[in-house]
């Protein structure tokens, strides 16, 4: 029904929104890991971060974005018929042919691709942030305690941020796609940029919070991403958004206090898998290493180094033909009972034999 009362350029507009972020959530399926690209700075995982991150923002805002690209349509349109109109009969022409065109113009494709590069330069800017706070607090202690309060804080203050002026502000211009144009309009290609980028600025105000936790914690997958999507698509297309952004508020705030009190551990489960599976590993290098030192005492190396372990053996070492080569053989005879027993005294070899009559 909507769609039928839009000339073409705007039908156009709103399903090349509506398809690049259905293609988007299909790709989003599958994210790189970011905690590999935080802890090692690789330039090729930053870049495979940021398409991926640039993407999840196509298909999370272009739907809650759709008003004011089709009103910045609108716009861009009046005016170039109004600046080329000579008489009535003309401006009533090339307003026909404006409605029967089916291709918007070049200045929102500008537009919205400027409006995207303010989020693909937010999701380089958390990616590098957070990767300081994370080597140099998360992985380096084993207090789960502090972590919780670090999760904790980020939720609160998340929740919080929902009720200041500055939220509110925002969100007035990203609800209003007019007022957000009577201020800050600009002809020509350098006004499709600049717009653009204000925009994008706009609704960072709005929804920074929201995207900072899903780094932070780790929430970059579909679930917390379609949460996150619905709610910023509720704040941007009532009325009384910002009455979403105040419960949505709230519910950060209990979950955060929650998590300090250690009543919701799952929540951050995710954000500290990579730190926990490499305490495992040194645990399990530190326990091999032991091992390693109370098996050379009998002459003995064993290497885990390649695919499959190998073991060498010194020259006046015992051979053995299993793994437990240090226990004791019972066998038995027709006189008795004779037990021999293997103790490899520092690799010498020494056999004591008794005889129980």
């Amino acid at each position: 029904m909507l769609l039928a009362t839009m000339n073409r350029a705007r039908k156009a507009i709103v399903i090349s929104l509506i398809a690049t972020s259905a293609i988007a959530w299909i790709i989003s399926i599958d994210q790189p890991d970011m905690m590999v690209a935080m802890t090692t700075y690789n330039p090729l995982l930053i870049s495979l971060f940021t398409a991926s991150w640039t993407t999840g923002m196509a298909a999370m805002m272009f739907p809650a974005i759709s008003p004011m690209v089709l009103m910045y349509n609108r716009l861009v349109t009046n005016r170039e018929n109004n600046r080329d109109s000579q008489s009535s009969v003309t401006v009533q022409e090339e307003e026909r042919s404006k409605e029967n065109s089916s291709f918007p113009s070049l200045k929102v494709f500008i537009f919205v691709g400027c409006y995207l590069l303010v989020w693909a330069t937010t999701g380089v800017a958390l990616l590098l942030g957070w990767s300081i706070v994370m080597n140099s607090t998360i992985m380096t202690t084993t207090n789960t305690v502090h972590l919780q309060y670090l999760y904790g804080a980020l939720l609160i203050t998340a929740g919080a941020y929902q009720f200041t002026p500055l939220k509110r502000i925002c969100i007035g211009y990203c609800e209003s796609p007019m007022s957000f144009f009577m201020r800050r309009w600009k002809d020509g290609t350098f006004g499709a940029v600049n717009m653009g980028i204000y925009h994008g600025i706009y609704c960072l105000g709005c929804c920074w919070a929201y995207f900072l936790l899903m780094v932070a914690l780790g929430w970059m997958n579909l679930l917390w991403m379609g949460l996150f999507a619905g709610i910023i698509f509720g704040e941007k297309m009532w009325a009384r958004g910002i009455w979403i952004a105040r419960a949505a508020g709230i519910g950060l705030t209990i979950a955060g206090i929650l998590v300090v009190a250690g009543m919701l551990p799952s929540l951050v489960s995710s954000a500290t898998s990579m730190p926990a599976e490499n305490d495992r590993d040194g645990d399990m290098t530190m326990i091999m290493n032991d091992d390693d030192d109370n098996n050379n005492n009998d002459g003995m190396t064993m290497s885990n180094s390649g695919a499959e372990p190998s073991m060498d053996m010194s020259d006046h070492g015992v051979a053995s033909s299993s793994a437990n080569d240090h226990s004791r053989e019972m066998i038995s005879d027709r006189h008795g009972q004779t037990m021999d027993s293997m103790d490899n005294d520092n690799g010498k070899g020494h056999t004591e034999t008794m005889n129980m009559e």
